[in-house]
């Protein structure tokens, strides 16, 4: 089998505001493999240096370290058998998560069956998503949220510790109407007084829920005993130590890149529901291979909530692959990962 790495940098039509700062565009690594009957495959890397701890580089290093471990399997070798000899190698959860995505796709390939068959799921029903207003400054949040609205999506997601958090949403609020959920994200920005401090304060313009308000388990832990009203979902710290076993909160945001792959995003999801926590899935502004990743798994994970998936829209120059439609993205169609992914990374 060869394999073939390439980075990819999409830009982003506006600079995307989080706690973190402006991200104006994208670095993704694309690794490509061919085995001896001609069958090719592609996988996504998404490492953000901020949220995962790990760059670029450092992700390409790995998948070059998994190089002789792919190139020389054996033919007929299973597919989770070579994903542990390489993810013990590349050991990186978004190297991992390159390799997992190749190798479902290409048994999907393989075998002339869309990954979510191959999961087992008995059907691939469009998934319920969120809508992620981006605008930093109310004129902007709200004219985004008329989008949303017009759309048909009945979840929209808002950053929340980049400023005017109580102007904008309650912008976003006037325009939406009381029946669409709003969603915010903090990034882990706030600590545990902020954190009580600014969700009451904005408890009044109705929250679905908040993603890592602050960062730490017993820091979540914290804010959910002191704010019951105000569901939380652990986002960054799902990662940490111990997140998935014991629930500090109401929910759970799981990410592909962050996971290693449907494979370790799958097993996540169990953990985490036997733990008690609801699952969502969501993408750190990934590729259509990514996000078609997280779509192929929940068709058999099931969210309990709208995902954070509708974002290749915010993309510049390229086509958005997978595009809601009344607020719902459709598992994509074909084998393996879907058809007609690839070319997006050709994109300008």
């Amino acid at each position: 089998m060869r394999a073939r790495i390439d980075l990819i940098r999409a830009r982003l039509r506006a600079p995307f505001v989080s706690a973190r700062g402006p991200l104006r565009d994208r670095p993704l690594v694309l690794l490509r493999l061919e085995d001896a009957d001609g069958f090719v495959a592609v996988g996504e890397a998404a490492p953000l240096a901020d949220y995962h701890g790990v760059n670029v580089a450092d992700v390409v290093e790995a998948l070059e370290a998994c190089r002789d471990v792919l190139e020389t399997a054996p033919a007929g070798t299973a597919r989770a058998e070579l994903l542990a000899a390489c993810a013990a190698l590349a050991v990186l959860p978004p190297a991992v998560a390159a390799i997992d995505l190749a190798l479902w796709d290409l048994e999907g390939r393989r075998a002339g069956q869309p990954v979510w068959r191959l999961l087992g799921a008995h059907a691939a029903d469009p998934v319920a998503v969120n809508y992620t207003i981006a605008a930093a400054d109310r004129a902007g949040a709200a004219a985004q949220a008329a989008q949303a609205r017009t759309a048909g999506f009945a979840c929209v997601k808002a950053k929340v510790a980049v400023g005017d958090d109580a102007g904008r949403l309650a912008a976003v609020r006037a325009v939406l109407g009381p029946d669409t959920a709003i969603r915010l994200d903090a990034n882990g920005a706030w600590s545990v007084e902020e954190a009580i401090a600014a969700l009451r304060t904005l408890a009044p313009v109705g929250i679905e829920l908040c993603e890592e308000a602050v960062h730490g388990l017993e820091q979540t832990r914290a804010v959910a005993r002191a704010i019951p009203d105000v569901p939380l979902a652990l986002d960054e710290t799902a990662s940490a130590a111990g997140a998935l076993e014991r629930r500090v909160c109401r929910a759970v945001c799981l990410k592909i890149a962050a996971c290693g792959g449907i494979s370790g995003l799958l097993e996540a999801a169990r953990t985490a529901r036997a733990a008690g926590y609801e699952v969502y899935l969501a993408s750190t502004l990934d590729g259509p291979l990514g996000i078609a990743a997280a779509l192929h798994a929940a068709s058999s994970i099931g969210p309990d909530r709208p995902c954070g998936l509708a974002t290749l829209g915010l993309f510049a120059g390229r086509e958005d692959l997978l595009a809601a439609q009344g607020g719902r993205i459709p598992v994509p169609a074909g084998a393996g990962l879907g058809d007609g992914l690839a070319s997006w990374y050709q994109g300008a």
